[in-house]
């Protein structure tokens, strides 16, 4: 599942919400009180899988810089990548995506086919989103992340306790 192609996925938003009672950071999976699926990028740092939220594109970060805890994708044409909010996850707690499937309207074939973009740019881009999750990740761990940073990132070593606990 992971031998370094990277995968989107969906996050069970039960598991999120289980996380959300130990760190208020973590991200809500829903928007003008709609639920919407938790769509991220699947990928190992250390021996512990990761999701990371995608966003998708939005004017802002065409002028937004990528920084160490946030990555444009495609210079911001296709979105984001939000490392501070990335969660620590195992197979029980994602539900892989069938981008091959077929849409069953114009909208869902458009997020589809970004979906789809965001996935190949990322693929083909995948050395720099390991690099900028483990350093992340790293700094955090060893306390020097610039104090802005560190506010809007989530525990995850907690987190990564939380999952264990959880997935039992």
């Amino acid at each position: 599942m992971l031998k370094n192609k990277l995968i989107i996925v969906r996050l069970d938003s039960k598991y999120c919400d289980y996380l959300r009672k130990f760190d208020n950071k973590v991200p809500f999976n829903y928007s003008q009180k709609k639920l919407r699926p938790f769509i991220g990028v699947l990928f190992k740092i250390n021996k512990c899988m990761y999701f990371a939220p995608l966003s998708s594109p939005k004017p802002k970060h065409l002028k937004m810089k990528s920084t160490i805890d946030f990555l444009k994708i495609d210079r911001g044409k296709l979105g984001t990548i939000n490392f501070n909010n990335m969660l620590p996850v195992t197979k029980k707690n994602i539900i892989e995506l069938d981008l091959g499937k077929d849409a069953v309207n114009e909208s869902e074939e458009k997020y589809i086919k970004l979906l789809k973009s965001q996935l190949y740019w990322l693929n083909r881009n995948s050395e720099i989103l390991y690099k900028k999750s483990k350093n992340l990740y790293n700094k955090y761990l060893n306390g020097t992340l610039n104090e802005n940073i560190l506010k809007r990132c989530c525990n995850f070593k907690l987190l990564e306790e939380k999952c264990n606990k959880y997935n039992q």
